[in-house]
């Protein structure tokens, strides 16, 4: 039963370092760093989910849990099982598998409509949408609302709306771009990708849907950081803002849109100067790596 207290034990670390984000300051100010540990929490959570019943269910072989899964393998193949592992061994590690299974499953349907919602919207962008010379690198829609959003994948489109045209300056306009082609060239889609997975496969747990929108909030941030390499903080802020007081029009499913998740704490973040990475991010990122790895050594043993 030792495998199964790792298991828990890591759980138990992850809710644990989640408990201590979600309550901390530094996230806003580290959030490369808080969105490597978000990862390493999802993982790990993850994988103890398969391994608990899956150790209990193999706690006959006394081994750790990927080598008893490939003697029980080799036992079922040869069609002998030990004479102590029975139907509720056999049960437990049908569930972990199970488990395995749904979150599998829910990984491959997320992207499988993120692909669907993206192609619809290129296919909508090719029917209606036009290249501007004020917005270079970008697709314009003729909509009057407010929106700046990125259309991700292997082809990524930048798209504004004929209302942001309108309501930002140049040099605003500019600085919104850069924060959707950041979108785009670090994928962040694929950073929410595990969120969205697991808000699919447990739709009712709260702290799910309270870690997706910390890391969607998160990803929004170090997008702005990649813009204010190349324009000043309180220039994203003021294009921000525009965006906070203006109609906006909602970002499409499956896109990354400029204004979206909080803008208030986005634009005070850039309005205060950020300090050096503070001890408690990187003592958080180096209990999320164990936490990670304990379960991974497990399955790998």
């Amino acid at each position: 039963m030792h495998y199964t207290a790792h298991f828990g034990a890591a759980v138990l670390g992850c809710y644990l370092v989640a408990w201590v984000m979600f309550r901390s300051r530094w996230p806003a100010n580290s959030p490369t760093i808080a969105i490597l540990c978000w990862q390493g929490i999802g993982l790990a959570i993850g994988l103890s989910a398969i391994g608990i019943p899956i150790s209990i269910g193999l706690a006959p072989y006394h081994r750790p849990p990927g080598t008893a899964l490939r003697m029980l393998a080799s036992d079922l193949a040869g069609g002998r099982l030990p004479a102590e592992l029975g139907v509720g061994h056999l049960a437990l590690i049908s569930v972990g598998l199970g488990v395995g299974a749904v979150l599998f499953w829910s990984t491959g349907a997320s992207l499988r409509a993120a692909a669907k919602a993206r192609q619809r919207q290129r296919d909508l962008l090719a029917l209606v949408a036009r290249a501007d010379p004020a917005a270079p690198g970008a697709l314009v829609l003729d909509h009057p609302s407010a929106a700046a959003y990125c259309v991700p994948g292997l082809r990524p489109r930048v798209v504004i709306s004929a209302g942001a045209l309108s309501l930002l300056r140049g040099d605003e306009l500019a600085a919104v771009l850069s924060h959707e082609q950041a979108h785009a060239k670090e994928r962040h889609d694929l950073v929410l990708l595990p969120f969205t997975a697991l808000v699919r496969a447990l739709p009712g747990v709260s702290w799910v849907g309270r870690a997706f929108a910390a890391v969607a909030l998160l990803v929004e941030m170090r997008a702005d950081d990649r813009a204010r390499r190349l324009h000043t903080d309180e220039l994203l802020a003021a294009a921000l803002a525009r965006f906070a007081t203006a109609p906006s029009h909602a970002t499409p499913a499956g896109m990354l849109g400029a204004a979206e998740h909080d803008i208030v704490a986005r634009v005070r973040r850039l309005r205060a100067p950020l300090g050096p990475t503070p001890a408690a991010a990187v003592a958080a990122l180096v209990a999320a790596t164990a936490l990670v790895s304990l379960p991974i050594a497990l399955f790998l043993s």
